[in-house]
């Protein structure tokens, strides 16, 4: 017997990207109303997966700009993304970028028949079914999807490759897998990669140490930079296991050199997100170094060229007391830089004009703007951190930073803000928030953002308490609506100041103003990092 399946469309919004669909085809279905302007495409027909979902749709004549259903599939990446107008839309020019995706006309709900059998039988009701008994969190303080990409090339051989499944089931049980910590998988590296299981396969320590002693020995050449790249491009992705907001790493054990080259896989698992460890084993001693394709293979290869990537271990014999000191960096989560973009790794308050001059109507604009930027981030407890609070002549903490670390409750509580009314005191509101709301996380390491929205002049002083802030490393952005002075604008807003500060003549024009702060945020983010 066959059943219909009915795919109801993902409901996405006008600056989804095509990066943030992890699947090889999808059915979403794009809002009407989308502004031209707001779109980010790069390509024509293919399209970077930096663009905007709706943007290439309508790019390439899929939908209008009413919306409406959108089938997108996922492809390799490429270069020379070429620059097209079409239907409105100038699509940019992009040299490179790892994946890609095009369009086509979507259904409603698209249907499929699936082959699996409907059981007709009916539930027993004789014995008491037994409760599944609940699997361990694990770790909660060391919360990472890891792969083992592990040495199977006859470089190692078959007695050291047993040595090293010895050592890395030492580290799996000492990390402390579990359902809420972290979770592994392996990937054999040899002529060919072989992925041995996923993240999602086992989520028990005890588990994870059986079938790594069941993973076989393949032999061939140390192909470490095709293994590599394969690992960035496919191990990590939610049908496998990978979970939202948490780092992503992949530990690559050497036993001596490469065979192949490594740095075009260094760069992609960057671009992926994917921190790369290296431990060594057997280093090519200097009367090898001729042998080597690329003495700076390991350079290469890791996140970032610093100490904290790289292990160096002499040989596989007594290798116990190298356990800890790894697991120790596989859980200090604050050093993984690879996983860190601006859309996990910040701090943004939103302080919201409640002052009379700004009506119910423009101050329900205002809580959609905030929301719109909000749902473009990744939150989670470890990731981006969001906080909001109202201003008049008073200030009120709406909800800060440690209160909701789940995105649908914050935008269900900044849905539900009510409004206070009354006069505008924006110097006052900001050092109320600096104080209040980004001391208590003083010493995260996300990147802080203040992101002011007001529609009238402050009866007091802003430019004291804006210079304060900065000082104390946050960033502002300032967005003035209406009667908002220019001046108090570029007072409050960090340099350089046009590119920080932002007007519209009405309420309705600040959702045209998301995209500019999103990318003045990422802008800024990535600037710090260099």
């Amino acid at each position: 017997m066959y059943t219909v399946v009915t795919r109801i469309p993902i409901a996405i919004t006008c600056l989804t990207r095509g990066l943030d669909i992890r699947k090889e085809k999808a059915d979403v279905l794009c809002p009407g109303g989308c502004s031209l302007e707001e779109f980010s495409v790069f390509g024509n027909v293919v399209y970077a997966s930096v663009s905007s979902i709706c943007g290439a749709a309508v790019h390439r004549g899929v939908i209008s700009t009413s919306g409406g259903p959108v089938r997108i599939y996922s492809l390799p990446g490429r270069e020379n993304y070429s620059s097209v107008e079409a239907n409105g839309i100038q699509s940019q020019m992009l040299s490179r970028w790892s994946t890609s995706f095009t369009v086509t006309e979507g259904k409603s709900a698209a249907q499929e028949v699936t082959g699996q059998a409907v059981s007709t039988a009916r539930p027993s009701t004789g014995k008491r079914q037994k409760k599944t008994p609940d699997k361990k969190a694990g770790n909660t303080d060391c919360k990472a999807d890891i792969a083992f990409m592990i040495d199977g090339s006859f470089n190692i051989g078959q007695r050291r490759f047993n040595l090293q499944k010895n050592f890395i089931g030492k580290v799996a049980l000492m990390l402390g897998i579990g359902t809420e910590g972290p979770h592994v998988g392996i990937v054999q590296a040899s002529e060919h990669p072989k992925i041995e299981f996923y993240l999602k396969n086992f989520t028990s320590a005890k588990d994870v140490v059986l079938a790594i002693k069941e993973v076989g020995f393949r032999g061939g050449n140390s192909n470490t930079g095709k293994a590599l790249k394969y690992t960035a491009e496919k191990f990590f992705t939610p049908e496998t296991g990978m979970r939202k907001g948490l780092p992503k790493v992949v530990v690559v054990f050497i036993d001596g050199w490469p065979s192949d080259d490594v740095e075009e896989a260094g760069i992609v698992a960057r671009e992926f997100g994917v921190n790369v460890f290296v431990v060594s084993v057997n280093k090519p001693i200097p009367e090898e170094l001729g042998m080597v394709k690329d003495v700076a293979f390991i350079d290469k290869m890791v996140c970032r060229n610093t100490d904290f990537f790289t292990y160096n271990m002499p040989n596989w014999f007594s290798t116990t007391k190298y356990v800890k000191p790894l697991v120790q960096k596989l859980c200090t989560h604050e050093q993984m830089l690879c996983s860190k973009t601006c859309y996990n790794s910040v701090n943004i308050a939103f302080l919201i004009d409640g002052s009379s001059s700004v009506g119910e109507s423009n101050f329900q604009l205002e809580l959609q703007f905030a929301a719109n930027i909000v749902k473009m981030f990744e939150v989670s407890d470890i990731g981006t951190k969001i906080a909001a609070v109202q201003f008049t002549y008073d200030q009120r903490i709406e909800f800060n930073f440690n209160d909701y670390n789940v995105k649908e409750n914050i935008l269900e509580v900044i849905s539900n803000i009510r409004y206070m009314s009354g006069g505008t005191a924006t110097g006052e509101a900001i050092a109320f928030t600096m104080r209040s709301v980004f001391g208590p996380v003083r010493d995260s390491p996300n990147k802080n953002f203040l992101v002011v929205v007001t529609d009238g002049q402050s009866y007091d002083d802003v430019l004291g308490p804006a210079a304060a802030a900065q000082d104390a490393g946050i960033t502002i952005f300032s967005v003035g609506v209406a009667w908002a002075p220019l001046d108090d604008l570029k007072d409050m807003a960090s340099k350089p100041k046009e590119e920080h500060s932002f007007f519209t003549k009405e309420f309705t024009g600040l959702e045209a103003l998301i995209p500019d702060v999103i990318r003045g945020i990422c802008g800024d983010f990535v600037a710090s990092q260099q």
